[in-house]
């Protein structure tokens, strides 16, 4: 062989390693994180509330249009603002905090539009039952944190769910079975 011949194939070689970027990890920031649910009371108002303890990481890799999110929520983290609401919702009626202290979300799938992510699908699993959901993206970017010094990711993912789907049949049908989560996530890159 001669020399430029090796010495495009090494080129070659070279800039298709630098093309393809490697996976990125992020963890998530648990004061720019939040887990939200909404629910209508009885049709009328909208009950609100959050999960204050909540863990996980995000691995992305733009080039190749993939990822991983991982998520842990804390189920007797749950915050209305109201500790009598907070102690039912934390009982067997609904999250069953005791027998089932977490929930966990870990995507099967991360759908991009350019090299923004649009989409997560993946399994939610709460009072150990799992179902396949997709967290669509209403808002996603990332910035260089001028205090951390490192790359910050995130955006506002929500999906609707049917709480029976995991067994939450109280009140059913006079509280409606829909619950619109919401996952407002900030994630550090690594």
């Amino acid at each position: 062989m001669n020399r430029s011949l090796i010495a495009a194939i090494a080129a070659a070689s070279l800039s298709a390693g630098l093309a393809h970027a490697a996976p990125v990890t992020y963890t998530i920031e648990p004061t720019h994180t939040f887990v939200t649910f909404e629910a209508k009371h009885f049709g009328t108002s909208t009950n609100r509330g959050r999960f204050d303890k909540k863990s996980g990481s995000v691995t992305l890799d733009t080039e190749a249009k993939t990822g991983q999110v991982d998520i842990t929520i804390e189920m007797g983290s749950i915050n209305t603002g109201t500790a009598p609401f907070d102690g039912h919702l934390k009982g067997k009626d609904f999250f069953n905090a005791e027998a089932f202290p977490q929930a966990t979300f870990k995507s099967t799938k991360v759908v991009f539009e350019g090299d923004k992510v649009s989409s997560v699908v993946g399994n939610l699993t709460l009072l150990g039952k799992s179902q396949t959901v997709v967290l669509k993206a209403n808002h996603y970017g990332c910035y260089d944190n001028p205090m951390l010094k490192r790359q910050v990711c995130g955006g506002d993912f929500e999906t609707t769910i049917q709480r029976a789907d995991f067994g939450m049949n109280y009140g059913l049908p006079f509280i409606p079975n829909d619950i619109k989560l919401v996952i407002q996530v900030e994630a550090v890159r690594q």
